[in-house]
């Protein structure tokens, strides 16, 4: 599956600075890499986000996200958001953000 090079792009934007970062080709798209942690990702036309099991129960209920299934098992903590939930700059980034976080709260590999 190919990804969609502008919202990349606009990951790219978000993550500028950040420490330890790094790009990898995998799930089909490209993942975002903190230390060796995936924080986020582009697949398709979805951003990939990684969060904690609970915090991405939760996001579930915000627009635009679902859960990330590769397998027919649901990746516990794992979800991909649609382009409503991150067209807008400011959504983009606050999921960014929130990928980041949890990056941060990992070992580095």
């Amino acid at each position: 599956m190919a990804y969609d090079e502008d919202l990349a792009e606009r990951v790219r934007d978000a993550l500028e600075g950040e420490r330890g970062l790094a790009e990898k080709k995998m799930f089909g798209g490209l993942a975002f890499l903190l230390d060796g942690n995936m924080a986020v990702g582009v697949t398709g036309d979805a951003l990939m986000v990684r969060l904690s099991a609970a915090d991405g129960e939760d996001a579930l209920a915000e627009p635009g996200a679902r859960p990330f299934d590769m397998t027919g098992r649901p990746m516990k903590g794992w979800l991909l958001v649609d382009p409503v939930g991150h067209r807008k700059a400011a959504d983009l980034g606050r999921w960014v953000g929130r990928g980041v976080a949890f990056a941060r709260t990992l070992p580095p590999k």
